[in-house]
C-alpha cells in the first residue's frame, strides 16, 4: 500500500471493524493514539485496543474521507493528515452518538514490509 492509498484502506478497515487489518498497517513498535484516547505501544497492543473499541463504541461506526494532506518529509518517510467524519458511534446505553469530525495523523515509513505507520494519532476535532 502506498501513502496515497492509506486513507481509503484505513477507512475501509475501520468501517469493517477489522482490528487485524488495521494492526497490519502498523510497524511492530508503532505508537498509537485511538479515538477514545487510549495511548498504545506496539502492534499487538493496538490490535487488542481496537478490538475493544469495535466491540463497544465503534461497533457500527463508519468513516467518510474528507480533506487530506500528504507530505514527503524525507526519503521513504511521509506525513499524512486525513480528515474524516465519523458516524455510527454508540454510547454505552446503545444510543446513537452525533457524527463528529476526526483527524488521522500518521507517520509512514517505507521498509521491507512496505509502507507502515510508525506513529498514528486519531483524534476528534472541535466543530
Amino acid at each position: 500500500m502506498t501513502p496515497q492509498e492509506f486513507p481509503r484502506a484505513f477507512a475501509a478497515a475501520f468501517g469493517a471493524q477489522d482490528a487485524e487489518r488495521l494492526a497490519g498497517f502498523l510497524a511492530e513498535d508503532a505508537t498509537v493514539l485511538t479515538l477514545t484516547g487510549a495511548w498504545i505501544d506496539g502492534r499487538g497492543a493496538a490490535k487488542a485496543a481496537l478490538m475493544a473499541e469495535f466491540a463497544g463504541i465503534f461497533a457500527h461506526a463508519r468513516l467518510v474521507t474528507g480533506r487530506s494532506q500528504l507530505r514527503e518529509v524525507g526519503p521513504g518517510i511521509a506525513l499524512l493528515h486525513q480528515r474524516f467524519v465519523v458516524s455510527g458511534a454508540r454510547a454505552d446505553t446503545g444510543a446513537d452518538l452525533p457524527r463528529f469530525a476526526a483527524m488521522l495523523t500518521v507517520v509512514l515509513v517505507a521498509g521491507a514490509a512496505g509502507w507502515q505507520a510508525t506513529s498514528l494519532s486519531f483524534s476528534g476535532l472541535a466543530e
